[in-house]
């Protein structure tokens, strides 16, 4: 009976039904409940009213798929219930049995203050199957009452309630031992004897056990369920077209004249057996589910046995291993105890050592300090030379190198346990029995694979001959430098695009492919160059070579993003042109973000009004949004005006430089990250000195403006002139 109880709870509430009411999807909800979340829609905005426009409908007008709609008058007996309605706009919650349900909608303003509303309808929306309708005048009423659920719920309360108690013992009731049918009074042994002895006039009367009595005293002459249409009239009749009990009224006024009807109770006995039947199948796949629970639970049985038998022969092996372990463990300290020992020993001598001098030292010093005190000037002459030349002299011993330690505190010592490391990380069981071959290596086609700015596609298929079953691939990239390959793609599919690569940069990329069985070998190593340009390495000064920086540039063609700018910014001319709606700064970013290489691009000034102050640069993808670009610790920027220019970072503004902008002006921004610089130009003349250096991590063009500015972006250019003849000088 447990497994029954989640069928007999409200989707909404959470709790047993009470005076359950059944939807037209076949669904049960509490009339309070379903009272509970109603949503109040205009009549304007009703499923009809939206047809009849030609509106767009959400996708709940759609759910009848087999495309007889649950509500027509043809074929439900449920006329006035409507089609399905979009669903309402009201933020939903979630019941205690984890169901989405709509709230009511919110009260209405005061009479005083709102405008006569306009005609609503009641919406009602499954919260179980998500189908929406609207009702008629009668409401909830024509819904009908699932009577049969209420006495499921009954008598499923009635087999879980606690013992019955005594009802006439004076502290403490006693479990009740029997009822009483004609005094209708729960009796312990005690109480029985004493109250109700079986002599007299009482011992006609009848007692039964309180279970049953139980029973009795609830039971209640069955209500008759009547028609929702006609609610004083019950049902005699089963119209087999709509599917629905009706009464004799529902037939002479003509809703169901033209319809199939039978006998009520010939209907009964038929979906009865049809059930039972439906049920015998069911009973059979339940006994053998039953007999498949056996199954595992001896499996289960069987697994622990031979996993504690596993576990042990693992134990040992791990063990031995631990054990040579420790002895080249114990091995290892004793040179670092020798170690210690020796640097140990250094330092105390040199404390030995220094102690000495420092306590002769002081004893001059003190000396000295009492021949100053004299008084008598030959006597001070006839020793103070000596004494001078006595303490040059010591000064002299605590000369260069007397006060540097000789010994180092870190331990010259670095243990080399990568081989080890790879070797326990590879330290794995070797299967026994083999199903079923392992994949072939995969085939990377490379007329499929590219790169594009710092993203890289790959594209792989199994070899034509294979015949093994694949149940996914795991693609591998290095790091950009040659080191080790870490997966960036665990799935089934056959391409995979790679985004946020470093530009300038060369890739090796693999793939294998996996099944139950194992692994297969990796495929060809494919080598990929991330946008155009070549790498280069300086050594020394930044200057202390002649480098061609125009080959140094990884030329990159991006555009503004709008996933991660302010609400404010507004958008065109394919993302490449910006400006706001609002007087506050606001801040936009480039959808590629830079983080090696030499990067340069510039913004024309399209419209400058009213001497505003937009900030160009740099920032991380988390900077704020609705303040001037730099004013916090994640931008980099130089915001400017009509005369002048200042660099900001942090909210701290620098280099004050003469020079502004005007419309047709052009900034220009460039991010060295080799030299880790970032550098700007009005006009291709560089504005001020180098603005930030020291410059680490991922960075995103930025751009901060308010309503009187509009700027557009251009890149893939080349390296300026200044930044060259700069580079270029010895």
């Amino acid at each position: 009976m447990e497994e029954m109880e989640e069928e007999l709870k409200c989707p909404v509430c959470g709790s047993f039904y009470r005076e359950p009411i059944i939807l037209p999807c076949s669904h049960n909800l509490c009339q309070a409940c379903a009272r509970n979340i109603l949503v109040q829609t205009p009549e304007s905005e009703s499923p009809q009213s939206r047809r009849a426009s030609g509106s767009a409908v959400s996708d709940y007008d759609y759910l009848d798929l087999d495309k007889m709609s649950l509500y027509s008058e043809a074929d439900s007996g449920y006329g006035s219930y409507g089609g399905f309605a979009s669903a309402p706009t009201t933020p939903c919650q979630k019941s205690p049995n984890g169901v989405r349900v709509f709230p009511p909608a919110a009260p209405p303003p005061p009479a005083a203050l709102a405008p006569p509303p306009p005609p609503r309808n009641a919406c009602l929306t499954c919260p179980q199957c998500h189908r929406s309708l609207v009702l008629d005048e009668r409401g909830l009423r024509g819904f009908p009452r699932n009577r049969l659920l209420e006495g499921v719920i009954d008598r499923y309360q009635q087999g879980r309630a606690a013992a019955l108690r005594c009802q006439l013992c004076e502290k403490a009731p006693k479990e009740a031992a029997v009822m009483c049918e004609q005094c209708d009074v729960f009796y312990c042994d005690p109480c029985r004897l004493r109250c109700h002895p079986p002599r007299g006039p009482l011992a006609k009367h009848r007692l039964v056990p309180p279970a049953q009595g139980r029973v009795s005293r609830r039971l209640s002459p069955r209500k008759i369920s009547t028609c929702t249409d006609h609610e004083l009239e019950n049902h005699s009749m089963y119209c087999v077209q709509c599917k629905s009990p009706v009464c004799y009224q529902c037939l002479e006024e003509g809703k169901h004249s033209s319809h199939e009807v039978k006998a009520l109770g010939a209907m009964w006995k038929l979906h009865k057996s049809q059930l039972s039947q439906a049920l015998n199948g069911l009973s059979d796949r339940a006994k053998e589910a039953k007999e498949f629970l056996v199954q595992l639970r001896n499996m289960v049985q069987q697994i622990q046995e031979n996993s504690v038998e596993f576990e042990a022969c693992l134990v040992a092996q791990c063990d031995a291993l631990i054990d040579a372990l420790n002895r080249r463990k114990a091995q290892l300290l004793s040179r670092v105890n020798k170690e210690h020992e020796h640097k140990l020993k250094v330092v105390r001598d040199q404390i030995s050592h220094c102690t000495v001098k420092l306590r002769q030292t002081t004893g001059l010093m003190e000396y000295c300090l009492e021949v100053i005190k004299e008084n008598d000037p030959s006597g001070f002459l006839q020793i103070s030379d000596a004494l001078i030349r006595r303490v040059h002299l010591t000064e002299d011993q605590w000369g260069k190198g007397t006060l540097t330690p000789r010994m180092t505190t870190d331990f010259d010592l670095n243990l080399d346990n990568a081989p080890l490391l790879q070797s326990i990380h590879q330290l794995d069981f070797v299967q026994m029995k083999v199903s079923s071959p392992v994949p072939a290596p995969p085939i990377l086609q490379l007329e499929e694979c590219c790169t594009h700015n710092n993203s890289a596609t790959l594209s792989w298929k199994q070899p034509p001959l294979s015949t093994v079953q694949v149940e996914g691939y795991i693609l591998e990239l290095d790091d950009g430098n040659g080191g080790q390959f870490r997966e960036v793609y665990v799935g089934k599919e056959t391409m995979c695009t790679v985004d946020g690569l470093h530009f300038n940069s060369t890739y090796s990329a693999r793939v294998k492919a996996f099944n139950k069985t194992g692994v297969s070998p990796y495929s060809k190593t494919l080598v990929l160059q991330t946008s155009e340009g070549c790498n280069f390495e300086t050594q020394g000064s930044p200057y202390s070579q002649l480098v061609d920086i125009k080959k140094m540039v990884a030329v990159a063609w991006f555009s503004f993003d709008p996933a991660s700018a302010h609400t404010d910014i507004i958008f065109s001319n394919d993302n490449l042109t910006v400006t706001c709606n609002s007087y506050d700064d606001r801040v936009v970013l480039g959808k590629t973000g830079f983080s090696k290489g030499l990067h340069y691009w510039e913004l024309s000034i399209d419209r400058y009004d009213n001497h505003p102050d937009p900030a160009f640069g740099v920032a991380r993808i988390d900077v704020l949004k609705d303040a001037m670009l730099g004013k916090d610790d994640k931008a980099w920027a130089m915001y400017v005006d009509n005369n002048r220019s200042w660099f900001m970072h942090n909210n701290s503004h620098t280099n004050r430089t003469e020079g502004g902008i005007t419309k047709g002006a052009t900034v220009g921004v460039l991010l060295d990250l080799t030299r880790r610089t970032l550098t700007f130009s009005i006009n291709e003349d560089q504005q001020g000195p180098v603005a930030f250096e020291n410059l680490e991590g991922l960075f995103f063009p930025a751009v901060s403006l308010n309503r009187n500015v509009q700027v557009t972006l251009h890149t893939g250019l080349p390296v300026p002139e200044f930044y060259t003849s700069r580079s270029a000088m010895p």
